[in-house]
Formats: structure tokens, sequence, C-alpha cells
């Protein structure tokens, strides 16, 4: 076995700003359902707001990543910070549907400037030694943003919806900081390309029918449920569970300090604070890293069937928390985040090496199509889910995310089977 190669300083620094991205997208995301409750807005609204935050967040990926390709990576994460900082702030200033919708849609034009660009650095400061290592080094960071963003913002929010929007505010501006003193673009080969170029290349990769129809299914069957899963948990918690009696069962096992700082004090009565719980991070930051030793050998696309499959228990597991047990929740959270630690960086890592490493950032940014798509369309399910609510019946949600999984496992089955798997790059 060859020796492992060692990671650059970019490597490093670009894994820091991921952290800090995290923190902010997801401390402002999964509490944005609650507060727009708190705001008189239905689930549909909240469905509709979701989709298009989520459609411009992983369209711009498409081209931010073909323009990462020919400015260079730091150049554009300069521009996301630019925009993204403005934005967040407005989210202070703006009450109305209209008005929300906008400042969302500002934020999602942002973050998918910089989604494909610190992914991309990773794939070019990794090689056939260390690819999986690195990736799982880089999810893990994912979610250590992805799990402290929630909890700190949703103590902040106990206290006042604005400490969220400034704290997120003040994570940009420190990013801004790192990037520009310390962010040193990596060596990769781009002689000769030009936008023209990229554009025909991005044209070449989706003229693919086998690569387009792959991506088409990944984000119906794989991101689609994926992201439906972070729209509707928190606000499913919050709506249809005791978070008091949840307060009460993790204080038994935590502790009063811990607890508390999870959680928010109404009027007299400790009740858990629901995106505290309802995302993944805080499970993937212990188990990340076990998970990538585990499936490194394992070849990516059954590795991804059977973390799917996982996901599938999950939804149910959620089901049942309301109709029998809400303790039931820390399960189904703890499932889907197997799932996801075997399923998400395995596809993407996977996608990144059938990639020429010259056009890391352009097949990253067509990767994005797939999440697109599931994205896009996973804001059906919050307004589902408020139909669901209005009938009685809102753990219905989570069974029908199941089924839409399952489903999800025999069509990838069928096209691989009939299709054949891709080829990935040795180098």
């Amino acid at each position: 076995m060859s020796k492992r190669t060692k990671f650059p300083a970019v490597f490093w620094v670009a894994n820091s700003i991921e952290v800090l991205e995290r923190f902010a997208y997801y401390g402002i995301y999964l509490s944005f359902g609650i507060y727009l409750g708190e705001l008189g807005f239905s689930k549909g609204d909240l469905g509709i707001i979701q989709s298009i935050f989520l459609a411009l967040s992983y369209l711009m990926p498409l081209f931010s990543g073909t323009f990462a390709d020919r400015y260079g990576f730091k150049k554009m994460l300069l521009v996301a910070y630019m925009a993204y900082l403005p934005a967040i702030l407005l989210l202070i200033l703006t009450k109305s549907f209209n008005g929300i919708a906008l400042t969302m849609l500002t934020i999602g034009f942002a973050a998918g400037i910089f989604k494909p660009l610190i992914s991309s650095t990773v794939r070019v400061t990794t090689d056939s030694t260390n690819k999986t290592l690195g990736f799982g080094i880089f999810y893990q960071m994912v979610n250590i943003g992805a799990s402290f963003g929630p909890i700190v913002m949703g103590k902040l929010r106990g206290w006042s919806w604005d400490y969220v929007f400034y704290t997120a505010a003040a994570t940009v501006g420190l990013m801004f900081l790192i990037t520009l003193l310390f962010y040193k673009e990596p060596e990769r080969d781009l002689e000769g390309a030009t936008l023209k170029q990229k554009f025909r290349d991005m044209g070449e990769a989706l003229s693919d029918v086998k690569f387009v129809i792959f991506l088409v299914l990944l984000g119906v069957f794989f991101w689609m449920p994926f992201w439906a899963f972070f729209n509707v948990l928190a606000v499913y918690i919050n709506d249809f569970m005791d978070t008091n009696a949840l307060y009460e069962s993790v204080r038994m096992v935590l502790g009063d300090a811990v607890t508390q700082f999870i959680s928010s004090n109404d009027q007299g009565v400790w009740k858990i604070n629901a995106e505290a719980i309802s995302q993944t991070g805080y499970v993937i930051i212990i188990f990340q890293l076990v998970v990538s030793s585990l499936f490194e050998k394992r070849p990516a696309i059954s590795s991804f069937l059977f973390g799917l499959l996982v996901s599938a228990v999950a939804f149910v597991v959620l089901a049942l928390s309301v109709t029998v047990s809400n303790s039931l929740v820390f399960l189904g959270v703890f499932l889907f985040s197997v799932g996801e630690m075997i399923s998400s960086p395995r596809i993407q890592e996977y996608i990144m090496w059938i990639a020429p490493k010259e056009k890391a950032g352009l097949y990253m940014g067509t990767n994005f199509l797939a999440t697109f798509v599931g994205a896009t369309l996973s804001g059906i399910y919050t307004g589902l889910m408020g139909h669901f609510e209005s009938v009685g019946k809102p753990e219905y949600i989570m069974y029908t995310l199941a089924v839409h999984v399952l489903l999800g496992i025999v069509a990838i089955f069928i096209f691989t089977k009939t299709l054949g798997e891709f080829k990935e790059q040795t180098e």
C-alpha cells in the first residue's frame, strides 16, 4: 500500500473556513422554520421559501465552480462573503413574506457561490493515497459547524432573533479575514482554459445521457429526502412533540448545565430547542472518521445504497417518535446520521473522482445539479407536513419519506445493473 501523502496547509485553512460557513448557514437554516412560524406564516409558506432558497443555493454552483476554475478559488470566496454578509443583516429589517423570500434568495445566492469552492480545494489537494481520509475530514468539519451552529443559534433566539443574525454575520466577517490572510491558491493545471471552453466542457458532461440520468436519480431519490429531513424535522419536533418531556429525558443523561445550554426557559418551563436535536452534526462529529475507515475499501455505490437503507429505517423511527414515544426521536436522528455518514461523503467523493483534477471545480459544479433538483423539490414535503397536520396525522410525513427512499434504492440499483457504474480516475 502506498504511503499516505501529507495534506498541505491550504487543506486545513479551507476546512477551517468550512466549519465557520456551516455554523452560520445551518445556524440560520435549521431555526428558520420556527422563526417563520413565530411570524405567523404557514408551513406551505415555509416550504415555498425553503425551495427557492435551496434552488438558488444549488443552482449557483453550476456556474461558480466554473468561474473558480478560471479566476481562482480565493477570489470567488471573497465575492461570496461580500454577498453573504449584508444579506444576513437584512433579515433583521424585513418581516414580510416577500421581503424574507428575497432576502433568503440573496443568502442562497451567496451560499451557492461558496459551496463548490472548499470541496474543490479538498479535491485538488488530495490524491489516491489520502482521498477518502481527506473527504472524511472535510465532512467532519462540515458537521462540526452544522452541529454547533443550530445549538448556539437556538440558545440565542431564546433571547432575541436579532442575536442569531448578528452572530451569523460576524462569522462571515471572520471567514473573510481568514481567507484574505491565510488562504493560498492551490496548485492545479489551468493553462489555456477559457470561460467558453469551461461552459463547453459542462455542456459535454451534460450531453452524456447516462451521467445526466444518474444525477437526476441522485437528485430525486437521495437529495430530495435528505433535504426534506432538514426542512421538516425542527418544526416536526417543535410543533408535534412535548419539548419539556424531551428536556427532562436529556437532563437525566447529560445533567442540568449541558441540557440548559441546548434549551430555553419559556415562562418558567424548560423546553429543549428543537434545532439543537434535529440535526445530525453532533453524531457525525463522533463517528464520521470511524465510518469513513470502515467503508474506505468498500465499493462506493453499494456503500451508498446501504446508507440509504439505514436512512429509510430512520424515517420510520421518527414517525413512531410522535405516536409511540417522543424519546425515539433521538434514535431516529442517530440512524439518519449513520445513513448520511455512509452515503453522502461516498457519493460526493465518487462524483469528484470521475473528474480529471484540472476540472475539479467544473465537475463539482455539475454535481450540484443533482442537489439542485432534490433541494428544489424538497419544499414540497414541508407543505405536505402541513396537510398531514391538518388531518391529525403529522407522522405520515415520515412514513412517506421512508417509502420515497426505498423506491430510490430500487431505482439506483436497477440503473447500476443495467447501465453500469462510472470509472473513477486514479490520479
